[in-house]
């Protein structure tokens, strides 16, 4: 392998030095109980941490009840504290650090998960949920931007080195940024201007508690919405170019809009037949089973599959980037580190194996001839599992009915 590599050398992000370039992309695990850490989610973290990445990433965490869109995610308020702190020793003892994603699902939600009738930029109705949602008042938004801000000085407490907002894939962010949903007549919407602005507050709110606590400030943006009608490369790098000059030390690079481009995130196929599986209410099992190839529809995979875009960031943002989306592959990640991206982030190699760094590292050292490759097959049953139980590889279950199998062949 390049004896040139920066893959494990060490690299900042802002106040934050990882022991090397790689992160545990914040991927939904599943593992929350009570909307709080549990001993899975530490064990799958401690896990990664010992397994050699630079920093692991809990995901989602919501920054108020109304922002969880499952039971079984994390949601950021003072009772979770102590839990987090074991989770995150835990970590730091392994030598990594720990990021925490957080935001606001929007209309990604139901009353029964998050208490109240699910807010968005507009008022409308969810297929995914289904359920109808409401316009977000101007009070509620101010009140929101304070959440962020509340919700990173929880993180802190708990002894996370960054937060990482989430302001893609189609959660509330996102939707007040898009055209295609936010029609809103005020001063949050209509111009792009507009648009942007409850993403600036809640980043300025981040920023003010973060600074004051030493603390990285990671974003995950879009690049692609993946929909006709959604944003694409020119406007994402304006939206760059905006957290660039809020302070904000890293962007994490991707795209996909829950709602409308669902595998435009991962890529590939979601097995129906699985998701539909392990889902607890019959009538949405129905309807996802009837009309799911339709609602989610599959994206060609490709190994590197948002590095082409990634380069056009890197022409102008200064930054450091975050490249993600089927880095399964040693030569992969060297070719994103060698066109300028500071770090890499992976999830599904990570859940097929959380030693997947080390080994790396170990296949280089010993020169191991040809390209060292994760072992995931990128089937995605982790991804339509994870929504009803706990967040696995499906090359690790023993127990997967009989009538799935097909999916994974």
């Amino acid at each position: 392998m390049n004896n040139n590599s920066l893959l494990f050398t060490p690299s900042s992000i802002g106040p934050l030095t990882l022991r090397n370039r790689t992160i545990r992309a914040a991927a939904f695990e599943g593992m929350c109980i009570d909307n709080g850490p549990s001993q899975a989610l530490f064990n799958y973290h401690t896990a990664v941490a010992a397994g050699g990445v630079g920093m692991t990433t809990v995901a989602y965490a919501a920054v108020a009840r109304s922002g969880l869109s499952f039971p079984t995610q994390l949601w950021m308020r003072q009772e979770i504290v102590p839990g987090l702190r074991q989770l995150i020793n835990g970590i730091h003892k392994e030598g990594a650090a720990a990021s925490i994603q957080m935001g606001h699902c929007g209309n990604m939600s139901h009353r029964s998960i998050c208490g109240c009738m699910p807010v968005s930029a507009s008022t409308g109705f969810n297929m995914y949920s289904p359920t109808f949602v409401r316009a977000m008042k101007k009070s509620e938004i101010l009140g929101m931007v304070k959440d962020f801000g509340k919700a990173t000085a929880l993180a802190r407490e708990s002894g996370f080195d960054a937060v990482e907002i989430h302001a893609g894939h189609g959660y509330l962010l996102s939707q007040f940024m898009s055209q295609w949903l936010n029609k809103r007549k005020d001063e949050y919407g209509g111009s792009f201007e507009n648009r942007l602005r409850f993403t600036s507050q809640a980043i300025q709110e981040v920023m003010e508690v973060a600074i004051r606590n030493n603390m990285a400030v990671l974003v995950k943006m879009n690049m692609r919405d993946g929909f006709r009608g959604g944003m694409e490369l020119d406007e994402s790098l304006e939206v760059a170019r905006l957290l660039e000059k809020l302070g904000v030390h890293a962007l994490v690079l991707s795209g996909g809009y829950v709602s409308r481009a669902p595998m435009y995130v991962m890529r590939g196929a979601m097995p129906i037949r699985t998701l539909t599986y392990y889902m607890p209410w019959n009538y949405v099992k129905a309807g996802v089973r009837l009309v799911g190839r339709w609602m989610i529809p599959s994206v060609p995979f490709k190994e590197g599959y948002f590095l082409e875009d990634a380069r056009e960031f890197r022409k102008t943002i200064k930054i450091p980037l975050v490249c993600l989306g089927g880095l399964f592959s040693r030569s992969i990640i060297e070719q994103a580190l060698q066109d300028g991206f500071n770090f890499v982030a992976m999830a599904r190699p990570l859940i097929n194996d959380p030693a997947f760094v080390n080994k790396m590292k170990t296949a280089g050292e010993q020169a191991v001839k040809g390209d060292f490759r994760s072992g995931c097959k990128h089937a995605n049953y982790c991804i339509g599992r994870m929504y009803s139980r706990d967040m696995v590889c499906h090359q690790h279950v023993q127990d997967i009915p009989k009538r799935l199998l097909d999916e994974f062949k």
